[in-house]
């Protein structure tokens, strides 16, 4: 007796216990912080969407939406006191390689192509990049940025050497030039092309990854502490899941998604905010069906190109800086 009474108590103890693991997990909430690589615009639309809808939420997260700091988003998720943000695949480079590199990856994209290019007013004959040439050309003086123009302008036959380099003070691309303080400004069609158009520019517009496929480039693109990221696998793609929510929305509603991103950002220009939403609501997925994902092809090409022009202070290995692992199928 005394023994079916102790195997009876061992049960309702075993019991308890796994009710209690069971009632500690429904009511546990997973904080994030989520740090910007800048201040909150259309590239962002599909974070806001997924916590004004509760995706989120739903998932048992809590994100806290941070701004970056001086030496940008990297060093955040890399310390690890934040564990996913926004950065790119061109700037994220020298954050991940060398002895000093840091644990973050790319784990998804926010945009499928590289809509950047140079822009300038129409009739200045910097509709290609050879009519670069005499003009001035607002530079953040970075070695990836001058490799890029030198080889798409003298692929056209142009000289890089005759462009003027003015350091860059650009703030508001449509004053800039309008001002005539620059001829040509490197740019994100999304937000800054789109508003040349609503200011009413007529403008000449080049993209890199119509002049050479090595840089279709990925721009921008989620980053995630690695080390985190292997230790929480479950939130990490509960985290990838509401935010991929959070994007189809605003492909699917760009209206009412520009309208959620004006409610946590109403500084923002109504008008601009639309009309971007809908340029990039093509843009977001483009062809591809997997929202976020990273081609090894196009990832590793642009690396390699790097690698060939000698821009990096190592050689990147294939494959290095990203991961699908953890997005929604």
């Amino acid at each position: 007796m005394k023994k079916l009474i102790a195997i009876i108590l061992a049960c309702v103890l075993v019991a308890a216990a796994f009710v209690g693991c069971g009632e500690k997990k429904s009511g546990e909430t997973t904080k994030i912080t989520f740090v910007l690589d800048w201040t909150p615009n259309t590239n962002h639309t599909g974070l806001y969407v997924a916590q004004e809808k509760g995706y989120f939420k739903d998932a048992g997260l809590d994100i806290e939406i941070v701004q970056p700091p001086e030496d940008g988003a990297e060093m955040l998720v890399g310390s690890g006191k934040a564990q996913f943000g926004v950065s790119f695949q061109d700037s994220m480079l020298p954050a991940i390689i060398g002895d000093d590199a840091m644990p973050i990856e790319a784990c998804a994209a926010l945009i499928q192509h590289n809509t950047s290019g140079i822009i300038s007013l129409k009739g200045k004959g910097m509709d290609r990049p050879k009519g670069m040439e005499g003009k001035k050309y607002a530079t953040w003086d970075l070695p990836i940025e001058k490799a890029t123009l030198k080889q798409v302008i003298e692929a056209d036959g142009g000289d890089f050497s005759k462009v003027e380099l003015i350091p860059s003070t650009v703030t508001d691309e449509v004053s800039a030039l309008q001002s005539d303080t620059v001829d040509a400004i490197w740019i994100f069609y999304g937000w800054a092309g789109v508003a040349t158009e609503q200011a009413g520019l007529e403008t000449d517009y080049f993209a890199f990854k119509d002049i050479d496929p090595v840089f279709d480039y990925y721009t921008p693109v989620i980053i995630g502490n690695s080390d985190w990221m292997k230790d929480n696998p479950d939130a990490a793609k509960a985290f990838l899941e509401a935010l991929k929510k959070g994007y189809e929305f605003a492909i699917d509603n760009p209206e009412e998604a520009a309208d959620i991103l004006l409610k946590y950002a109403p500084e923002l220009d109504k008008d601009l905010v639309v009309a971007s939403q809908k340029y990039l609501a093509k843009e977001y997925k483009s062809e591809v069906e997997r929202w976020g994902y990273i081609d090894p092809v196009r990832w590793n090409a642009f690396y390699n190109w790097i690698n060939e022009n000698k821009l990096a202070d190592t050689e990147i290995p294939e494959n290095t800086g990203f991961t699908n692992d953890y997005l929604p199928e």
